[in-house]
Protein backbone atom coordinates (compact mmCIF):
# COMPACT_ATOMS: atom_id res chain seq x y z
CA UNK A 1 0.00 0.00 0.00
CA UNK A 2 1.16 3.45 -1.14
CA UNK A 3 0.44 6.15 1.79
CA UNK A 4 -0.70 9.26 0.93
CA UNK A 5 -2.12 10.39 3.98
CA UNK A 6 -3.65 8.89 7.63
CA UNK A 7 -6.98 8.43 5.77
CA UNK A 8 -5.75 8.01 1.48
CA UNK A 9 -3.40 4.66 0.57
CA UNK A 10 -3.33 3.88 -2.78
CA UNK A 11 -2.82 -0.30 -3.89
CA UNK A 12 0.63 -1.28 -5.18
CA UNK A 13 -1.54 -2.89 -7.93
CA UNK A 14 -2.69 0.47 -9.46
CA UNK A 15 0.73 2.10 -9.98
CA UNK A 16 2.25 0.89 -13.01
CA UNK A 17 6.21 1.33 -12.29
CA UNK A 18 8.81 0.17 -15.74
CA UNK A 19 12.55 0.93 -15.91
CA UNK A 20 14.04 2.73 -18.79
CA UNK A 21 17.30 4.11 -20.21
CA UNK A 22 17.95 7.81 -19.14
CA UNK A 23 18.60 10.67 -21.69
CA UNK A 24 21.33 12.46 -21.75
CA UNK A 25 24.47 12.03 -21.37
CA UNK A 26 26.73 10.10 -19.18
CA UNK A 27 28.68 7.94 -20.79
CA UNK A 28 27.92 4.03 -20.59
CA UNK A 29 26.69 3.90 -17.90
CA UNK A 30 23.56 5.63 -19.17
CA UNK A 31 23.80 3.56 -22.48
CA UNK A 32 23.99 0.00 -20.78
CA UNK A 33 22.01 0.51 -17.55
CA UNK A 34 18.00 1.34 -17.25
CA UNK A 35 18.21 3.20 -14.44
CA UNK A 36 15.05 5.80 -14.90
CA UNK A 37 12.05 4.93 -13.53
CA UNK A 38 8.20 5.86 -15.84
CA UNK A 39 5.91 6.10 -13.23
CA UNK A 40 2.18 5.42 -14.44
CA UNK A 41 -1.24 5.99 -12.60
CA UNK A 42 -4.80 6.30 -13.89
CA UNK A 43 -6.61 8.24 -11.88
CA UNK A 44 -10.29 7.24 -12.82
CA UNK A 45 -9.70 3.47 -12.44
CA UNK A 46 -8.51 4.06 -9.04
CA UNK A 47 -9.53 3.64 -5.57
CA UNK A 48 -9.24 7.17 -4.45
CA UNK A 49 -12.11 8.36 -2.97
CA UNK A 50 -14.58 10.46 -5.67
CA UNK A 51 -13.41 14.18 -4.18
CA UNK A 52 -10.12 13.52 -4.94
CA UNK A 53 -10.24 12.24 -8.18
CA UNK A 54 -12.73 15.10 -9.32
CA UNK A 55 -9.90 17.52 -7.37
CA UNK A 56 -7.28 15.42 -9.50
CA UNK A 57 -9.11 15.69 -13.01
CA UNK A 58 -9.24 19.73 -12.38
CA UNK A 59 -5.98 20.34 -12.25
CA UNK A 60 -3.80 22.06 -14.88
CA UNK A 61 -0.68 20.07 -14.51
CA UNK A 62 1.71 18.70 -17.85
CA UNK A 63 1.72 15.86 -16.04
CA UNK A 64 -1.72 14.63 -16.54
CA UNK A 65 -3.25 13.63 -19.64
CA UNK A 66 -6.31 14.25 -20.89
CA UNK A 67 -7.48 10.21 -20.48
CA UNK A 68 -6.54 10.80 -16.75
CA UNK A 69 -3.63 9.31 -16.17
CA UNK A 70 -0.26 10.55 -14.38
CA UNK A 71 2.48 10.39 -15.59
CA UNK A 72 5.85 10.67 -14.30
CA UNK A 73 9.59 10.06 -15.27
CA UNK A 74 12.09 10.08 -12.50
CA UNK A 75 15.54 10.21 -14.16
CA UNK A 76 17.89 12.27 -11.39
CA UNK A 77 19.82 9.85 -10.02
CA UNK A 78 21.92 6.65 -10.81
CA UNK A 79 20.05 3.85 -8.89
CA UNK A 80 17.09 2.54 -10.01
CA UNK A 81 15.98 2.30 -6.62
CA UNK A 82 16.15 6.30 -6.10
CA UNK A 83 14.26 7.15 -8.89
CA UNK A 84 11.73 5.23 -8.17
CA UNK A 85 11.64 6.72 -4.68
CA UNK A 86 11.58 10.04 -6.33
CA UNK A 87 8.61 8.91 -8.68
CA UNK A 88 6.68 7.85 -6.04
CA UNK A 89 7.19 10.77 -3.87
CA UNK A 90 6.47 13.28 -6.47
CA UNK A 91 3.01 11.50 -6.98
CA UNK A 92 2.32 11.74 -3.37
CA UNK A 93 3.22 15.55 -3.46
CA UNK A 94 1.20 16.03 -6.51
CA UNK A 95 -2.13 14.18 -5.08
CA UNK A 96 -1.66 16.13 -1.61
CA UNK A 97 -1.52 19.60 -3.53
CA UNK A 98 -4.64 18.79 -5.48
CA UNK A 99 -6.60 17.60 -2.72
CA UNK A 100 -5.39 20.63 -0.35
CA UNK A 101 -8.50 22.97 0.27
CA UNK A 102 -7.50 26.63 1.02
CA UNK A 103 -9.84 28.37 3.59
CA UNK A 104 -12.27 31.23 1.74
CA UNK A 105 -10.94 34.60 1.06
CA UNK A 106 -12.33 37.05 2.91
CA UNK A 107 -12.91 40.11 1.51
CA UNK A 108 -11.65 43.39 3.00
CA UNK A 109 -11.11 47.16 2.83
CA UNK A 110 -8.70 49.44 2.98
CA UNK A 111 -8.20 51.44 6.27
CA UNK A 112 -9.39 55.50 6.23
CA UNK A 113 -5.37 56.25 7.21
CA UNK A 114 -4.50 54.16 4.26
CA UNK A 115 -6.95 55.42 2.08
CA UNK A 116 -5.87 59.43 2.76
CA UNK A 117 -2.53 58.33 2.73
CA UNK A 118 -2.35 57.11 -0.56
CA UNK A 119 -4.44 60.30 -1.60
CA UNK A 120 -2.15 62.93 -0.14
CA UNK A 121 0.83 60.84 -1.66
CA UNK A 122 -0.95 61.27 -5.32
CA UNK A 123 -1.52 64.94 -4.64
CA UNK A 124 2.40 64.75 -3.57
CA UNK A 125 3.31 63.35 -6.75
CA UNK A 126 1.04 65.18 -8.76
CA UNK A 127 2.11 68.95 -7.28
CA UNK A 128 6.07 68.08 -8.13
CA UNK A 129 5.20 67.11 -11.85
CA UNK A 130 3.25 70.49 -12.49
CA UNK A 131 6.42 72.09 -11.16
CA UNK A 132 8.11 70.48 -14.36
CA UNK A 133 6.23 72.50 -16.85
CA UNK A 134 7.69 75.66 -19.25
CA UNK A 135 8.64 78.79 -17.13
CA UNK A 136 6.74 81.74 -18.79
CA UNK A 137 8.42 85.20 -18.13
Amino acid sequence: MFSISPSVSIPDDEIELSAIRAQGSGGQNVNKVSSAIHLRFDINASSLPEFHKQKLLAKSDQRISKDGIIIIKAQQFRTQEKNRDDALSRLRDLIKDAIKTLPPRRATKPTKGSQKRRMDSKSQRGKIKALRGRIDD
